[in-house]
């Protein structure tokens, strides 16, 4: 399928859907029930130690969350800490760029679920997104869904703080002609996480069966019940307890909007910022 073909496949649906969002796109229908069922306990720090993985592990077992979320080197690892919960082992793929070739990450995810992943998060490649090449977008994501097919489930992350609205709608559609399990917002190392306006355009492109993960930024109570309302079917946070527990120390973003002018402190005190990364 060259990129014609596949621009002419998306564009009936991007329209419908853009129209449909033109105000307000309609949530799923669901709720907040067991929200550690929810959670993909992630820690993806690159100055994380072995023993940081397993508290990660350790917690998610205490709360019996989705999945526990790590880079690759800790794949291995994590799935011998899970062994006999219901916790899966869960990696990321082409993180958090999403810039190497589909041989690679199809390769990288082989190698992962060979030593115990089962579910795959993997980065589009967002280059070719922002320059229209679907083609390319959709490829990428069937090697990965191919090595993967049977024995992991796939999720695509868009980062969708670098996407148009039509741009996320149509990396929506094509990780779902590829075969992928859940379209995801965000990497977390970018300029910004996941809202709630994206996950109910998300939620409205890709239809009632398809997961939708929010990532970025949830770490509380309140955060994860406005994802699953607004149509999440899955959150990636580090903060677990904050959102399990309802732990009230856990500092919430009252987004004044002061945080854009740059800098790596909240100026209102409010939340914590991660200093982008690249």
């Amino acid at each position: 399928m060259d990129n014609q073909q596949m621009e002419l496949l998306v564009s009936q649906i991007v329209k419908e859907v853009m129209q449909q969002c033109g105000g307000t796109c309609s949530p799923a229908a669901g709720g907040s029930q067991n929200l550690a069922k929810y959670i993909d306990h992630t820690l993806l720090k690159p100055e994380a130690t072995r023993q940081d993985i397993k508290r990660v592990c350790d917690e998610a077992k205490k709360y019996n969350t989705a999945s526990v979320c790590v880079n690759p080197s800790w794949i291995g690892f994590v799935s011998e800490q899970l062994k006999g919960t219901t916790v899966n082992p869960c990696v990321v793929i082409g993180f958090p760029l999403g810039a190497t070739m589909p041989a690679v990450k199809a390769a990288e995810a082989a190698a992962c679920i060979a030593a115990g992943a089962k579910e795959v998060d993997m980065v589009m490649n967002i280059g070719a997104a922002k320059g229209g090449e679907w083609d390319t977008v959709l490829k990428d994501i069937q090697a990965v869904v191919a090595a993967s097919k049977g024995k992991a489930l796939v999720k695509v992350i868009l980062e969708c703080c670098l996407l148009t609205d039509e741009e996320k709608v149509k990396a929506c559609q094509v990780s779902k002609l590829a075969g992928a399990d859940f379209v995801k917002t965000s990497t977390g190392f970018s300029t910004g996480g996941a809202t709630v306006e994206d996950i109910r355009l998300m939620r409205t492109t890709v239809g009632p069966t398809m997961g939708v993960k929010a990532s970025g930024g949830v770490r509380t109570k309140a955060d994860a019940e406005a994802m699953i309302a607004a149509g999440a079917s899955r959150i990636g946070a580090s903060s677990s307890k904050g959102i399990v527990e309802g732990d009230a120390s856990v500092k919430q973003c009252i987004h004044c909007g002061n945080c854009k002018n740059g800098g790596t402190t909240c100026p209102s005190g409010a939340a914590v910022l991660r200093k982008v990364l690249y």
